[in-house]
């Protein structure tokens, strides 16, 4: 494996030579970041850019990407990775850190957010993105969800916010609020103003605000309809941060609901709105792609240009849609380093695209002698707490992943092995017992067993191969010797619907368990590959 690994490289470096040799591209392709990535905010320091994506009850939280071209985009740490601030046990995975808001203002970095069914709304503050964060400051009396900081000229800072009505005039009707916020005591001050209800009288869900002063008057982005096939942008324009915001004549400025059912790209929303150095004005949303009529890969990250006729922002000109591919930004062409197929936890610490689900009460895994070893522990993770697994973000309708485990079970209820995990209810998991492979499906709550062989070797090699929908399993002590066990099974586990929550999405990783016993055995990893088979910006049909 090391030695497939050192071939790769070189040839990622001849390649990348080879690339640095030639003109730069005059396209780009969407999603700009592809898997599980949804309520993308962004922002911009001189000539860096800043981008902030939801997380719920993954952990650590809200990943923070860094580029300086707007389509390459590296990972630079993840906001939330303090387990004694923030708890996620007993959350459903459709819970936790909802959309976040990255700002800056002065030489600070702020991230405003929601953590639901947790204390809600708070902000954290950090000198350099890549972290350190600060603890959560929570806000009282700062109802709704998808907060939103913007500075006026005066520097007083508004919260902007979204919240519930109780006497409806329509179905679904939510209010868009501002208010002071005072950083220095964390707390919203003087009078609340309500801003919109979203752009006509049948608006659903109005939500995901950001505040802008362009050409010296207040823009207000929101939007509406829910994040499914019916999701929209709208504009709202006012003189006065407070309103009144008279409703775009253009709204909603962009969706792609009107395009049908069976379009390629839908459910696009949630933007936010970004000016370049060289005064070109881009925004980042996010949407799903359909892989034979269903998504697997959740709500992703997308770049659009925007053009300002008058006070109307324009999406795209001339089409009006996300594109899968268009002219790039005018900006310096920035490739960042690709991540490696294939991990060897060679370093000290875990790469930042590695996360548990819900919140980690004590470690669970150590890397060392370049090996990762898991603790074998009673939890599971069809419960709603936090499990011995640890999980990246699947980014490829198609893929391939493997991981070599070195793992002796000393009791039946003893297992490792290889997930594919979306929720607590709804998972794949190829496992090694004390005698034995088990493949097990939970769908919708319901566990099958898919298959069962006899095997009594310590080490073992398990691979997921996905394509075209299905997923086969593989074990074997090799890897030029692999079995497939069971039959290809439909991706339709970790889809959308499906009983699946819609707001998160699906990882591929490693996970051991004892199954509610107290164990103090040790699963050890040499290696975990994942590698995606298919072009990330393909659409399947």
């Amino acid at each position: 494996m090391r030695l497939k690994t050192f071939f790769s490289l070189l040839i990622i470096v001849l390649l990348n030579i080879n690339v640095q040799g030639q003109d730069s591209p005059q396209t780009f392709q969407n999603p700009i970041i592809s898997g599980y990535h949804p309520d993308p905010s962004i922002c911009r320091v001189g000539e860096d850019y800043y981008l902030v994506n939801s997380s719920f009850t993954w952990f650590p939280g809200l990943p923070i990407y860094h580029s300086k071209d707007l389509v390459n985009w590296e990972q630079i740490g993840n906001a939330v990775s303090d387990p004694e601030s923030y708890n996620f046990d007993g959350l459903k995975d459709k819970l936790g850190l909802f959309a976040p808001t990255i700002r800056h203002h002065e030489g600070t970095f702020y991230i405003i957010n929601t953590c639901v069914g947790c204390k809600m709304n708070f902000y954290i503050t950090a000198k350099n993105p890549a972290g350190p964060w600060s603890k959560p400051i929570w806000l009282k009396d700062a109802p709704g969800i998808d907060p939103s900081l913007f500075w006026d000229d005066d520097g007083k800072c508004y919260y902007t916010g979204m919240n519930g009505i109780k006497e409806k005039q329509w179905p679904n009707q939510t209010v868009v609020y501002n208010q002071e916020l005072d950083l220095t005591t964390g707390q919203l001050i003087g009078e609340r103003h309500e801003l919109t209800y979203g752009h006509a009288n049948n608006a659903s869900y109005t939500e995901g605000p950001h505040l802008y002063k362009i050409n010296g008057k207040y823009l207000l982005l929101v939007s509406e309809g829910g994040t499914e096939f019916n999701h929209a942008m709208s504009v709202h324009h006012s003189d006065n941060v407070n309103g009144p915001y008279v409703t775009d004549i253009v709204n909603p400025v962009l969706s792609h609901r009107h395009l049908g059912q069976d379009f390629p790209l839908y459910a696009i929303g949630h933007g936010d709105l970004v000016e370049t150095q060289n005064g070109e004005w881009w925004s980042v949303m996010l949407g799903k792609r359909l892989n034979h009529g269903i998504t697997t890969l959740a709500r992703e990250t997308f770049l659009a240009k925007v053009d300002f006729e008058g006070q109307t922002p324009v999406f795209n000109r001339g089409t009006g849609q996300v594109l899968f591919e268009q002219k790039r930004p005018n900006l310096p062409w920035s490739p960042v380093p690709e991540l490696p197929i294939v991990d060897h936890f060679e370093e000290e610490k875990l790469a930042f695209k590695w996360c548990t689900v819900r919140t980690p009460k004590a470690s669970f895994y150590e890397v060392s002698d370049g090996k990762l070893k898991l603790k074998v522990r009673e939890q599971v993770m069809s419960d709603l707490t936090n499990s011995s697994l640890l999980i990246q973000r699947i980014t490829d309708h198609d893929f391939e992943a493997s991981t070599h485990l070195s793992f002796k079970a000393s009791k039946p209820n003893e297992q490792a092995g290889l997930s594919i995990y979306r929720t607590n209810e709804n998972h794949f998991n190829l496992l090694k017992e004390k005698n034995s492979i088990v493949l097990i499906e939970s769908f919708k709550g319901v566990i099958n067993e898919l298959a069962r062989v006899p095997y009594k070797g310590k080490e073992v090699i398990f691979k997921a191969v996905a394509k075209d929908m299905k997923v086969q399993f593989f074990f074997g002590q090799d890897e030029d010797h692999l079995t497939p066990i069971g039959e290809a099974r439909s991706l339709i586990i970790i889809a959308d619907a499906q009983g699946n929550a819609q707001f998160n999405g699906s990882g591929i990783g490693m996970y051991t368990t004892s199954n509610g016993i107290p164990s103090k055995n040790t699963a050890v990893y040499d290696w975990f590959s994942y590698e995606g088979k298919d072009n990330a910006k393909k659409v399947v049909d």
